[in-house]
């Protein structure tokens, strides 16, 4: 791990000097991209590394939003860290009207300020793990903290957080932020998003509730840190003993924070498939996915 972070990150701080600041306020002006305007009961888009946005039960929810170009720890107006390898693929004033943002832990790449920032508005709420409220920039409606077996309730929608196999620190010692992932249930069905978590069987009891329609997994950052972050395998696995009925992979060849190329967890998940391969979901970054 040591090597793998030394061949990397002192060449991306190097870069961070010469990046352009991030916006520090929200965008002056909205206009929802025309993909959203007519949207079907349920949808989902990757928008890539863990930021999924997801139409349920009426609302419009965005995980871990991360549209940066650049994540790790800010000082001033700029940030010093890993940069993305291709720019977002929307910008936060294009999507539709947040309704909800689920925060599954601490790390840069799944809770970035900057991004938050751009999304904050007084009618939104964020859901996000224990201890964690505080990372959360003001603008926001509602800031709810909520810890693996307890649930979050508004008109329709229920969110339960999970244990993921993961950690929560943003810093090196605070130990004590907690870590989520997510279950979302509403009629429309049942829709599982795993934030970070290396293999677990934690997740194994939600498949006796009911089918799963829906599981996103991580399926990248596994080398050399399968410890933290499943390998294609180990997330296909996951999903198929929660028993998802389709599986959409998220954290992967967007930021280099790894050691494999970055094509290679997408090629591996679909071997792992193998004849189910018609069950993993593969849209393009910002393609609206529909049922």
């Amino acid at each position: 791990m040591i090597r793998s972070g030394l061949r990397r990150y002192p060449a991306q701080l190097a870069r961070s000097l010469t990046d352009a600041p991030h916006p520090r306020h929200g965008d002056a002006s909205r206009e929802p991209h025309d993909r959203f305007a007519d949207p079907a009961p349920v949808a989902a888009a990757w928008l890539g590394h863990a930021t999924v946005l997801l139409r349920l039960a009426g609302k419009w929810i965005l995980t871990d939003p991360v549209f940066s170009r650049r994540i790790g720890p800010r000082i001033g107006r700029r940030t010093y860290g890993v940069s993305r390898h291709t720019p977002a693929p929307i910008e936060p004033a294009n999507l539709p009207h947040i309704d909800l943002v689920l925060i599954s832990h601490a790390h840069f790449d799944h809770l970035d300020r900057p991004s938050l920032h751009r999304l904050a508005s007084e009618h939104t709420t964020i859901i996000t793990a224990p201890k964690t409220g505080d990372l959360i920039p003001e603008g926001f409606g509602e800031v709810h903290e909520i810890g693996p077996g307890e649930a979050w309730k508004t008109h329709g929608l229920s969110i339960t957080a999970c244990e993921p196999d993961h950690w929560g620190s943003r810093f090196a010692l605070d130990r004590w932020r907690g870590c989520n992932a997510y279950l979302l249930e509403s009629d429309e069905g049942r829709y599982f998003f795993a934030g970070d978590t290396a293999l677990t069987r934690k997740f194994e009891t939600i498949a006796s509730e009911g089918r799963v329609d829906l599981s996103i997994f991580g399926i990248g950052a596994y080398d050399p840190w399968e410890h933290a972050h499943a390998t294609p395998e180990q997330a296909w696995r996951m999903s198929a003993d929660m028993g998802s009925e389709l599986l959409l992979p998220m954290h992967h060849s967007t930021f280099e924070l790894s050691d494999e190329p970055a094509d290679e967890p997408l090629r591996r998940l679909l071997d792992a498939a193998g004849d189910d391969v018609d069950k993993i979901i593969t849209p393009d970054q910002g393609e609206l996915w529909t049922p």
